[in-house]
């Protein structure tokens, strides 16, 4: 892991409170180990989607997520047992949301020497997360996800501030997430249910969601 990055997660977000506040990432990855049942070990979460990846995501929206299936305020119940305050607290969430956030998931399948045995093998596959190309028009998708999302969600889709990296996330996940925005099941803006996604059309949506698999960077 590169230092620059390492620093950035464990001072994003808190030197806005004016004093950076110490992690602890060997008990983040311990936490992770109850995580990995549903997210995986590397956190990059289920085939179908159905777990989100949550490998290299914000600290800032990792923690904030964590906290509001804590309060309840984002139901999600299989979250439940595992982010109540007697199990998950404040600085547990921090530990394992810069844990969470310094995992590198490569998206181009890695190169082999010939004297690696089976097991460097598997975990060396476990760490590359190639999302499949979605269906849809590019360019339409680009248009309208830089005019309507990127000022959050940023210009390459890895995120900004509380808003979280859309970028190498399953493109089910994402859908369904926009479904359930969409039925005010969960309030996309601050302001409430409704926001940008509730003025899209579905085929926009989709759109979106083809451009943002066909803006994977390889992992140099």
């Amino acid at each position: 892991m590169k230092f620059y990055r390492l620093f950035l997660i464990l001072t994003a977000g808190w030197l806005a409170a004016g004093t950076a506040v110490a992690v602890d990432l060997e008990k983040g990855k311990e936490i992770n180990g109850t995580c990995a049942a549903c997210h995986g070990d590397q956190g990059a979460g289920g085939k179908k989607g159905e777990y989100p990846r949550i490998a290299g995501q914000r600290v800032s929206y990792l923690e904030g997520q964590l906290k509001s299936f804590r309060a309840r305020t984002r139901i999600n119940i299989p979250m439940f047992p595992y982010t109540q305050e007697r199990e998950l607290s404040d600085e547990d969430i921090k530990d394992v949301a810069a844990y969470l956030a310094g995992i590198e998931l490569s998206n181009k399948m890695p190169t082999y020497t010939g004297k690696e045995d089976a097991l460097t093998k598997l975990l060396m596959a476990e760490r590359v997360m190639i999302i499949p190309r979605a269906e849809g028009d590019l360019a339409n998708g680009e248009a309208i996800y830089q005019k309507k999302c990127a000022a959050c969600h940023g210009k390459t889709g890895k995120g900004r501030g509380m808003f979280p990296m859309l970028v190498g996330q399953y493109t089910n996940y994402l859908k369904r997430q926009a479904d359930l925005y969409l039925k005010g099941d969960r309030p996309h803006d601050a302001e409430g249910v409704v926001g940008v996604l509730n003025t899209l059309k579905e085929q926009d949506i989709q759109d979106i969601l083809a451009y943002l698999t066909s803006i994977q960077e390889p992992n140099e």
